[in-house]
């Protein structure tokens, strides 16, 4: 059981929403799409579950061709998109009979017992689900695709909009349907994959920057990085060619990072260019570097002031 996805390219018009990405997802734990929006999630997910078709490249799931029979694959697919369509005017045990019917699902009754109590919605289920909050919107959503016991599940950004309770409700449900079969939940939001996900690929401008377990992408965040403030403007350039940085980026407030695996030699060699450059530094602080600078280093392209990385250079 696994979900296969080779050398695929999607365009709209000129612009590539995929460029050759590759990733292969198996079973044990959930697996994480994560990058900025616009970056080609909800695209691969559409292309997964053969709503959208590639111009080029292959998707297999279940050892099923997407594009040779998609009628069985869609039988194994449960899909919860990000917008999550519903039937408003229709109460929540009728919705979801309504969904078994267009399965075929025998024993109906019974498996919407299951999913109602498995998705939590039991006590919300006489109600309409245009009355429903967000947060059990989502759960309907989620029970919908669970109705037919599909072997492959995928979340589009299944936590948008919830608050933080609802957000916490729906992230231990995703964890357990992770132990019984496939799961790929894409986010944008690092804190998300790191509390749900066992193994993530990060997407950015169409392609993938990285693609392994948690632990590892955790291991490339060790480091540190610098906050430094000048007086005066330089350029991102003038920084990165400093002995010991590895990226450098703008922050909101006018301040720079440094990315170093060395805070004391890096921390030297910015004071002995600032001396040399008659630019006084006003502020200079260290801090541990977290998963969200990886996750901003591997997303951020040249254009935005960064040099160029080998991503084996973010490791320890």
């Amino acid at each position: 059981m696994s979900v296969i996805v080779r050398h695929v390219t999607k365009r709209y018009g000129a612009q590539k929403a995929l460029d050759d990405v590759s990733i292969e997802v198996r079973p044990g734990g959930v697996f994480g799409l994560l990058g900025p929006n616009g970056a080609g999630k909800s695209t691969l997910m559409r292309i997964i579950t053969g709503y959208l078709e590639p111009d080029s490249g292959q998707v297999e799931v279940c050892g099923i061709d997407v594009a040779k029979d998609i009628v069985n694959v869609r039988r194994l697919i449960g899909y919860l998109p990000e917008n999550n369509p519903l039937y408003y005017d229709m109460y929540v045990r009728e919705y979801l009979e309504f969904r078994a019917g267009v399965f075929g699902l025998r024993h109906k009754r019974q498996r919407i017992r299951e999913v109602l109590e498995a998705t939590g919605l039991t006590p919300e289920a006489h109600k309409k689900a245009g009355a429903l909050s967000k947060g059990y919107k989502q759960r309907l959503g989620l029970a919908a695709a669970l109705l037919h016991d599909p072997q492959v599940l995928i979340l589009d950004e299944p936590t948008s909009g919830l608050d933080p309770n609802q957000v916490q409700d729906i992230r231990r449900l995703i964890v357990e349907l992770g132990q019984s079969r496939i799961v790929i939940m894409s986010s944008h939001i690092m804190q998300e994959v790191e509390a749900v996900c066992s193994h993530a690929a990060i997407i950015a401008k169409g392609r993938i920057r990285a693609d392994e377990p948690l632990d590892q992408l955790r291991r490339r965040g060790q480091g540190n990085v610098l906050t430094l403030r000048l007086e005066r403007e330089t350029s991102p350039e003038d920084l990165s060619r400093l002995e010991g940085v590895l990226s450098v980026k703008r922050t909101a407030d006018g301040a720079w990072e440094l990315r170093v695996m060395d805070p004391e030699g890096v921390r030297k060699n910015v004071f002995d260019w600032a001396v040399k450059n008659q630019n006084p530094i006003l502020e200079f602080r260290t801090r541990q570097a977290t998963m969200e600078d990886v996750f901003q280093l591997l997303t951020r392209d040249e254009s935005e002031g960064l040099r160029s990385q080998d991503y084996s250079s973010l490791e320890s």
